[in-house]
């Protein structure tokens, strides 16, 4: 009997497993917790604040096509997709709370930036339902390559313990699903053109976004322009083991036109944090 072809493109050994986990910040959220450097502690923060907004609207985008998947495999994969996504907001829900709470950030203003974005966004009559799965797919890729620096390198060594085990677990997840926005925009339709457009357009206003969250609270804290600040931004953007040197190769390979989530096999960087993580 001849096999029935599947559409899914994750590989071999790599199962999308939700993992309930429960994270006890205690008092580190009130801190510097990243190495005692408030611009890498801000600029994370603000990324943790984007994360229930822009994970819903990545589920949502996923499964406006989710009656076009016949692949029994990838609707496997999509519905472990959704349950994973769902855990990552609960949690960086809580983190975001405790962190609001603790420094006394207003929450729904912070978070009212990414929301204005978004709807922004999702308010042109350009953007399509396909425009919005591949922004999706676009900043999957760049989470999966986050996750690759964080899980790869020594890049969060100095981090609290607590907050590190969340982001890379995080960080695990993300890589063990980072095909399946890539295959679901292949089997509808998408196409190499609007796939690296999109990628550009994205990562612009995401990082616009970012940036304004991350000016709000370290003016708040007054550590908007302070020496230890600017030296440290200047790091993060053009330092040799900074953070935006170490990530550019995985943005390079997306505009390939050959180019598939899975090229760069971490299989067995999943397989050495698996039982560190996994809870």
């Amino acid at each position: 009997m001849t096999a029935i072809p599947t559409i899914s493109t994750t590989p071999e050994g790599v199962t999308i497993e939700p993992r309930d986990r429960k994270f006890d910040f205690d008092t580190a959220l009130a801190t510097d917790w990243f190495g005692n450097d408030p611009f890498l502690t801000t600029v994370f923060n603000a990324l943790s604040i984007s994360f229930p907004t822009g994970e819903k609207e990545f589920i949502d985008s996923i499964r406006h096509y989710e009656d076009r998947i016949q692949d029994g495999k990838l609707l496997s994969e999509i519905r472990g997709f959704y349950r994973q996504e769902g855990i990552h907001s609960r949690e960086h829900r809580q983190y975001n709370r405790e962190l609001c709470n603790a420094r006394g950030y207003d929450l729904d203003e912070l978070e009212g930036v990414y929301i204005a974005m978004l709807k922004k966004v999702k308010s042109d009559p350009k953007v399509t339902s396909r425009i919005r799965l591949a922004s999706t797919l676009a900043l999957e890729h760049f989470t999966a390559g986050l996750a690759e620096v964080l899980m790869k390198t020594s890049y969060m060594d100095e981090a609290d313990p607590a907050v590190r085990e969340l982001w890379l677990w995080h960080s695990m997840e993300e890589m063990e699903h980072k095909s399946v926005a890539f295959d679901v925009y292949v089997q509808v339709g998408g196409d190499y053109v609007m796939r690296k457009h999109i990628m550009r357009l994205a990562l612009l206003i995401l990082g616009k976004s970012v940036v304004k969250v991350t000016t709000r609270m370290l003016r708040q804290d007054k550590q908007l322009w302070r020496w230890k600040t600017l030296k440290s931004a200047t790091r993060f953007f053009f330092g040799k083991t900074g953070f935006v040197r170490q990530y550019l190769p995985h943005h390079r390979e997306f505009f390939r036109k050959d180019f598939h989530p899975w090229d760069a096999d971490t299989r067995d960087l999943l397989d050495e944090w698996k039982p560190r993580l996994t809870g």
